[in-house]
C-alpha cells in the first residue's frame, strides 16, 4: 500500500520519537557477521593447556606416547585428542571416559556433534573447548569436514544400537571410531592427504588400538548394553546373544578375545610399515603407542577367562620399557613385512567423495 499523498507529493511516515537514553538499532546493512577465527576466537595457549589436561586425565597411554613428539606436533595431537574425547563423551554420556550411560536422544546428540564440528571448521565459536580445539588444529593441519565425518559416523553406529554381524562389520566399526582417527593423527603429523599408503597404515594402527580396547572392555560394554563381538563368532561357539559375559560362557568368550588380539597383531604389524615413513620422533611416538596398546591386548589374551576380573592396564615401569624398546626400533627402522596383511582396510570403508554439482547455467540450458 503506497503512502498517502498531499499536494501531489508522497508524505514520509512519521518516525517514533525516542525517549531519553534510547538509541536506534543499527540498520541491517551495516551489521557485520562474526569473523572466522581459528579456535573460535580463543587464544591458542589456553586451548593447548586445556587439551593437555584432557589427555592426561583421559588416557595415560596416549599421554606417554605424545610426549615423544616435537612440541608443535605434540600440541596438535593434544588438540585433536580433545575433540575426539569430547565427541565420545557426548555420545556416550561420559566424562573423560568412565561408565557408559544410556542415551535417549542419540540422533540429536550426533547431529549436535556434526553441527559443532562444522562450526569449528568454519572458525566460529562453539562455547566448547573440545570443538574449539578441533577448529584450531584443523586450521593448522588442513583437516576437512569429510575427514572428520569418517569419525562421526562411528558415533552414529553406536547411537543406532548397531551390532556387528560379521568380522567385516567389526572392522568397519573399528575403522570409523579409531582407524579414521589414526588418519587424522597422521595428517596432524604432516602426512599429505594424497599419501594413501602411509594413511592406510595409520588407519591400521587405529584399528589395532580399537581391537585391543574391545577385548579389554567386553565386560564394561556388556554392562552398558553393547557387544562388539560379531554375531557369527558367537554362533560358532554356541554362545547365546547377550550371554557372553555370564560365568558359564566366560571360557568360550576368552577364546573370542584371543581371536580379537590375533587380529590386533595383524593390524599392528601392518601399521609399522607406515611408521617407517615418518620422522624419527614421530616414528618413536607411534611405535611406543603401538607397543603399549599391543601389551594391553596380549595381557587380555594371557589372562584368559580371568581377564575381566579387574581392568587390564600397563604399569608405569612397563610403559617406560615399551618406550625404550620403541626408541631402538625407531632408530633401526627395519619393520618386518607381515606374512599376511589384514583382510580389510581403509579402502573398504572410506566414504567415496560426493560427485561435483553441475554448473547452474548448464542445468538451465538443458531445459
Amino acid at each position: 500500500m503506497s503512502p498517502p499523498r498531499v499536494f501531489g507529493k508522497a508524505r514520509r511516515p512519521r518516525q517514533k520519537r525516542l525517549k531519553r537514553g534510547e538509541r536506534m538499532l543499527a540498520p541491517s546493512r551495516i551489521m557485520r557477521p562474526t569473523m572466522a577465527v581459528a579456535g573460535g576466537g580463543r587464544m591458542r595457549a589456553p586451548l593447548v593447556a586445556k587439551a593437555r589436561d584432557m589427555i592426561a586425565r583421559g588416557s595415560t597411554s596416549f599421554t606417554a606416547a605424545s610426549m615423544l613428539f616435537a612440541r608443535g606436533t605434540r600440541e596438535r595431537t593434544w588438540l585433536l585428542y580433545a575433540w575426539c574425547r569430547r565427541c565420545d563423551d557426548i555420545a556416550d554420556g561420559q566424562e573423560l571416559g568412565g561408565e557408559l550411560k544410556p542415551q535417549a536422544n542419540t540422533e540429536d546428540l550426533v547431529t549436535g556433534i556434526r553441527v559443532l564440528t562444522r562450526r569449528a571448521l568454519e572458525g566460529q565459536p562453539t562455547a566448547d573447548i573440545g570443538f574449539d580445539s578441533f577448529g584450531q588444529v584443523a586450521s593448522e593441519a588442513g583437516l576437512t569436514m569429510e575427514e572428520a565425518e569418517e569419525v562421526i559416523k562411528g558415533f552414529e553406529l553406536d547411537g543406532d544400537g548397531w551390532r556387528p554381524r560379521t568380522e567385516k562389520d567389526l572392522i568397519r566399526y573399528c575403522y570409523h571410531v579409531a582407524g579414521a582417527v589414526g588418519v587424522l593423527m597422521a595428517r596432524v603429523m604432516g602426512v599429505p592427504r594424497d599419501a594413501d599408503e602411509v594413511l592406510d597404515r595409520a588407519c591400521d594402527l587405529g584399528i589395532a588400538f580399537q581391537l585391543a580396547n574391545i577385548a579389554r572392555d567386553l565386560d564394561e560394554d556388556d554392562a552398558g548394553g553393547r557387544c562388539y563381538l560379531p554375531q557369527e563368532w558367537l554362533a560358532e561357539i554356541d554362545v547365546p546373544p547377550g550371554q557372553h559375559m555370564k560365568p558359564p560362557y566366560r571360557f568360550a568368550t576368552s577364546a573370542l578375545a584371543a581371536r580379537l588380539v590375533q587380529r590386533m597383531e595383524q593390524y599392528e604389524a601392518a601399521a609399522k610399515l607406515g611408521a617407517a615413513h615418518l620422522h624419527f620422533r614421530q616414528r618413536w611416538a607411534v611405535l611406543s603407542a603401538a607397543r603399549i596398546y599391543g601389551a594391553i591386548g596380549r595381557k587380555v589374551r594371557d589372562r584368559g577367562q580371568l581377564a575381566w576380573n579387574s581392568r587390564v592396564h600397563t604399569t608405569t615401569p612397563e610403559k617406560i620399557w615399551h618406550v625404550a624398546a620403541a626408541m631402538w626400533e625407531a632408530a633401526v627402522n627395519r619393520p618386518i613385512i607381515p606374512e599376511q596383511m589384514p583382510r580389510y582396510g581403509r579402502a573398504d570403508f572410506l566414504t567415496p567423495p560426493a560427485p561435483p554439482l553441475a554448473p547452474l547455467d548448464e542445468g538451465i540450458a538443458e531445459r
